[in-house]
């Protein structure tokens, strides 16, 4: 599994330095391997000699610049291989709730679909969250072709 995900990674981050091509592989790895997307967890499945904190530290600085256009380019590039030229895809609207948040950064208003029913709408703090899923050539789902959370202005590969 890990020759297959270095294998790919290293498909989007050939035209990246070699800082970024190592985070990529990195980060792409961790989150596989743990289930998760904690970086204290993505840090545990690296097996790296380095204190937890120093690893963690430096997935959060490569996070902080986003993803590279180059990187995201070379994502779209390899992907077009696999969609048929009448796609399938499926495009989910949805919202994410955070009620009891207060230190979230740029939490918006939000509909709260748990709450909310066809004569009343109940409005909570949260996330609108845009997903897209396209189907391959050989009806496999390529999952997460973007992710948008509007009110953080973040776009994600």
């Amino acid at each position: 599994m890990k020759r297959e995900i270095l294998t790919f990674t290293n498909k989007i981050s050939e035209h990246l330095s070699k800082p970024e091509k190592k985070f990529t592989a990195d980060i792409t790895y961790g989150m596989l391997a743990s289930g998760s997307c904690l970086l204290t967890e993505v840090a545990d499945q690296l097996h790296e000699p380095s204190q937890k904190i120093n690893i963690v530290d430096r997935l959060s600085r490569h996070l902080e610049k986003g993803t590279p256009t180059v990187a995201a380019a070379s994502y779209l590039q390899l992907i077009k291989k696999w969609i048929p030229s009448d796609p399938v895809i499926h495009i989910d609207d949805s919202d994410v709730v955070k009620p009891d948040g207060y230190q979230f950064e740029s939490l918006g208003i939000v509909r709260d679909g748990s709450e909310s029913t066809s004569t009343k709408n109940v409005y909570k703090k949260g996330y609108h969250v845009t997903e897209a899923c396209v189907l391959t050539s050989s009806n496999q789902s390529v999952k997460n072709l973007f992710l948008t959370l509007e009110n953080r202005g973040i776009f994600l590969l």
